[in-house]
């Protein structure tokens, strides 16, 4: 249920800040910029903090071979399925939407990764401190 959480979270969060829809925070901040510019910086930046949580730990724990490796498997797989006529790329909405849930499957894995190594191989993950 856990790793089931991170991903939604993941996906909450880059749909928070953009997808398809008028209701993000980019399309917002656009929009609201001379009126609410405090506003406007105070969310960009928590979204920043949040934003940068996921992606450090998915850095930390997969490193950018990983994820590159990951984001192929699922460039992959929406390959096969264009291929076989089960998806179409020629509406941008749809592609925005899958970036955004292979971008959060990503992160998810990250955030996600000791636990399922753990699962997988049933070996404890510690971290080591100079001390």
């Amino acid at each position: 249920m856990g790793i089931l959480l991170r991903w939604l979270g993941a996906f909450l969060l880059l749909a928070a800040i953009f997808n398809p829809t008028s209701w993000n925070y980019v399309s917002w901040a656009r929009e609201a910029w001379g009126q609410q510019t405090p506003l406007v910086v105070f969310l960009g930046l928590i979204l920043g903090v949040i934003a940068m949580i996921y992606l450090v730990a998915t850095l930390r724990s997969i490193g950018i071979l990983g994820s590159i490796v990951i984001a192929a498997i699922f460039a992959a797989g929406i390959w096969v399925l264009t291929d076989w006529g089960l998806l179409g790329l020629d509406n941008s909405a749809v592609n925005i939407w899958l970036g955004l849930l292979v971008l959060s499957l990503i992160l998810g894995i990250g955030m996600s990764w000791s636990i399922l190594r753990q699962r997988l191989s049933g070996q404890q993950t510690t971290d080591e401190v100079d001390g």
